[in-house]
């Protein structure tokens, strides 16, 4: 699978290469981007790796960690689940709805109504077949908070600024928190993921659902 992740990135380093346009803060498909946690301070990234969750649903882990050079951060734009096959490049408007496919599994950002682990609320895991494959449980809307970029009457996701992802199955908010991490107390002694943040589905869109990306391999037309 790392393998496959290495392949992919070293694709779409080929594709940016000769794409960039004179735009270069609109959010697209295909990229590969680094999603950071607002609320916390913008040093907590969106991350997931192949170590599962020891509770729930026991899919496959997704945290909020201090380290923006990690690959294992980097998630790539995709069309919805049953959705035809957006173009590499496209800009992604305010209230598409998408898929986050993390690049060094395949598995999809995923949520559902199983109760997460420190603060029961909804578990947001890794999912699908490992090839990108899942079901609606993956599909997210994209709420932009600052209004995005508007051009020929549509608005569009843009970089650097504020977002909000909402589940369409659930209608939950991609959240996290900075007082909501694990720790030894709460998952053990030698813990794997100690200090990382908890990520789950929050019922309201507030301080704790707001995101923007600022890394990545950003790929357009």
């Amino acid at each position: 699978m790392k393998q496959t992740a290495l392949s992919f990135l070293s694709a779409i380093l080929l594709s940016a290469a000769a794409s960039y346009a004179s735009d270069e803060k609109l959010v697209t498909c295909s990229s590969a981007i680094k999603l950071t946690h607002i609320e916390s301070g913008s040093k907590y990234y969106l991350l997931s790796d192949d170590r599962q969750l020891q509770s729930g649903s026991g899919q496959q882990l997704v945290t909020a960690v201090e380290n923006n050079r990690t690959p294992d951060g980097l998630w790539q734009i995709r069309e919805a689940h049953d959705s035809p096959v957006c173009d590499a490049g496209t800009p992604i408007r305010c209230g598409d709805v998408i898929r986050l496919m993390h690049v060094g599994t395949g598995r999809n950002l995923h949520t559902h109504g199983i109760k997460s682990p420190l603060s029961n609320q909804h578990e947001v895991t890794g999912f699908g077949s490992g090839q990108g494959e899942g079901d609606s449980g993956d599909n997210w809307t994209v709420v932009c908070e600052s209004g995005g970029y508007f051009s020929k009457g549509e608005r569009y996701w843009v970089r650097d600024q504020p977002v909000r992802l909402k589940s369409i199955d659930t209608e939950r908010y991609l959240g996290a928190s900075s007082t909501v991490r694990f720790t030894e107390q709460n998952c053990g002694r030698g813990c794997p993921i100690m200090n990382h943040l908890e990520v789950f589905g929050r019922q309201t869109g507030d301080q704790y659902t707001q995101w923007k990306v600022e890394l990545g391999v950003h790929l357009s037309k």
